[in-house]
């Protein structure tokens, strides 16, 4: 099976069956922001009828899983902590 070029928001309170992500969490990878520096690391499309206000938010598949594959390892992560790296969070 291939994977998806896009993928839609989980609905709220549940995970995304793709990253196990939530919902806000992906939210929160796709909107500018200044903790991002307005620019989102994951990228994303919003299609919406014409006339209307609302849309439906998709994920770029793609962009999702290189920005978690970029992502510490936890077990490094765990490791750097116990080496006493303060910028470890």
């Amino acid at each position: 099976m291939s994977n998806p070029t896009f993928i839609r928001l989980p609905k709220g309170g549940q995970l995304c069956p793709h990253s196990g992500l939530t919902r806000s969490y992906m939210n929160f990878l796709t909107l500018p922001s200044k903790t991002n520096g307005f620019n989102p690391p994951v990228e994303s499309r919003v299609v919406k009828k014409d006339g209307t206000r609302r849309g439906i938010k998709l994920i770029n598949y793609a962009s999702l899983m290189a920005f978690l594959e970029s992502q510490p390892n936890p077990k490094t992560l765990a490791e750097l902590a116990e080496k006493g790296h303060d910028d470890v969070a």
